[in-house]
């Protein structure tokens, strides 16, 4: 797994909303994709920053990564309302960096671990009405992006098959562009 040349991998983020009720968005990503130059954290464009650390492995010939992310929320939301929250997922993606090539295979799941009431053998569904979901959507936007940096941010530097390297996101220089563009509070 490899996202804008550095070591990707697996990354997970999760947001606790207490509008309209007090739920839970979490996002899990399965990240391989991008390309260097437009890799961007906070709106950092930290992938032209640090345009050294290439993976050294064959050409690829040109080929796409891709991306799965799961995204999960305790709120009662119907079919439709969970495609909705599934595609605001591509809005935390294009946060990174991500422009979707044409040959790259993403894809957005949603679920929900709400579950109906039964009585009398019936199920009884409720879901949030449509007017109530702008914060879940944000939530999902700013989880699937954090999850991506924390894909990255978790990953290390692997050698594989014929010394192949990828190279992980060297942690003190990107602390050290991200400070450079204010982006850091004291302490960090």
């Amino acid at each position: 797994m490899i996202v804008s040349g550095f070591k990707g991998g697996i990354g997970t983020a999760s947001r606790v909303l207490q509008q309209p009720l007090p739920y839970t968005v979490g996002v899990l990503v399965q990240a391989n994709f991008g390309a260097r130059e437009d890799l961007t954290i906070l709106g950092v464009p930290l992938g032209q920053d640090i345009p050294d650390l290439l993976p050294e492995r064959e050409n690829t010939g040109g080929r796409d990564g891709s991306i799965i992310i799961l995204v999960g929320t305790d709120a009662p939301l119907l079919p439709h309302q969970l495609k909705r929250l599934s595609r605001r997922a591509a809005l935390g993606l294009a946060r990174t960096g991500s422009v979707a090539h044409n040959g790259s295979g993403d894809l957005f799941l949603a679920f929900s671990t709400a579950f109906p009431e039964v009585q009398g053998g019936l199920e009884r569904w409720r879901a949030l009405l449509n007017a109530s979901l702008d914060p879940l959507f944000r939530a999902t936007v700013e989880a699937t992006e954090e999850a991506i940096v924390n894909a990255l941010f978790a990953a290390e530097t692997m050698t594989g098959l014929h010394g192949r390297t990828v190279h992980a996101l060297p942690h003190v220089r990107t602390l050290e562009v991200m400070r450079r563009y204010g982006r850091l509070r004291d302490g960090f």
